[in-house]
């Protein structure tokens, strides 16, 4: 198991403080958000107002039109986030928009394309 370097484990939870949940805040975002384009997703980046970084998921009917499969994206991508905001370089808040094909991504191919978008722009470690 890794260590914090104040040799505390880091936190790897998810609490309703760390989620963008209305319109309001979504809308800020997108607002001042820089655009980051992975195969299947939109990721939308902006300054976050608070200490910590935030995170917003749409996946609209188009995308999927069951209610499993939209699930499905979401949970990925919180579990993405979860395990991995240690890594942002900074405090964000992040919008992530599900594309037309991202149904048949599976997990891996998820994280690879959000990981390596918020590396490739220098987000995240």
């Amino acid at each position: 198991m890794a260590k914090a370097i104040s040799g505390r484990m880091p936190q790897f939870s998810f609490p309703a403080s760390q989620r963008l949940k209305n319109k309001r805040e979504f809308d800020l975002v997108q607002r001042c958000a820089k655009k980051l384009h992975a195969r299947n997703f939109l990721l939308l980046v902006a300054p976050a107002r608070h200490e910590k970084s935030r995170l917003g998921i749409t996946v609209t009917i188009k995308v999927d039109p069951t209610a499993v499969g939209r699930n499905r994206i979401k949970r990925c991508v919180r579990e993405i986030f979860r395990l991995h905001q240690a890594k942002l370089l900074g405090a964000f808040d992040i919008v992530v928009i599900a594309r037309q094909n991202a149904p048949q991504c599976s997990f891996a191919e998820i994280k690879k394309q959000l990981l390596g978008a918020l590396q490739h722009h220098g987000y995240s470690a």
